[in-house]
């Protein structure tokens, strides 16, 4: 039975505690053979490395030293700006921490200078409004330079579906809309 885990980023080895690389999450042990009538989707999805089988459902993650998994977010919101990933997850959990955020989507744009910028639509609490400036001086406090947002986009109310889970077509239409 194998261990919950990670892969490295090409799917070919798997990570040991405090291996710097970041790579998938990967669930060992039962699981499903496949998709039906789905052989693309399977291969994307199931791998099979020195006789163990994996489920790898899209998540990044981190294997720490002690043998904890650290999520960094889906690959399908990652972000890739000037040549580094951000992980929207990741900026968006410092933003709704912010004073004066009451909750927030990280979405890429086009950009002819970084290939994709980082944007935030946002929705703010009642009160005195915080501005762009004082939103990227938040987030410096916990995160690189390169994971600030270039632009903050205010909405009455940031759209999820009924599962709770962000609406990032929404938030990336309203992103692109904005610019």
């Amino acid at each position: 039975i194998c261990p919950p885990g990670d892969l490295d980023d090409r799917r070919s080895r798997v990570l040991i505690p405090g291996d710097e690389e970041n790579g998938w999450l990967a669930q060992g042990g039962a699981v499903p053979l496949g998709y039906l009538n789905d052989e693309a989707k399977t291969r994307a999805t199931f791998v099979t490395l020195n006789g163990a089988r994996y489920a790898v459902p899209g998540d990044r993650a981190r294997l720490l030293e002690d043998g904890s998994i650290e999520l960094l977010g889906r690959e399908a919101t990652t972000i890739n700006t000037g040549g580094e990933k951000v992980f929207a997850e990741e900026v968006e959990a410092v933003l709704r921490g912010l004073d004066g955020v009451t909750d927030a989507v990280v979405v890429g744009r086009p950009s002819p200078r970084w290939g994709q910028e980082i944007v935030a639509v946002v929705q703010l609490a009642a009160g005195p409004a915080p501005s762009d400036d004082e939103l990227r001086a938040g987030i410096a406090r916990t995160l690189a330079r390169y994971k600030l947002p270039k632009a903050f986009v205010r909405v009455p109310e940031v759209r999820r579906h009924p599962n709770g889970k962000p609406d990032y077509r929404w938030a990336k239409r309203t992103a692109e809309d904005a610019a």
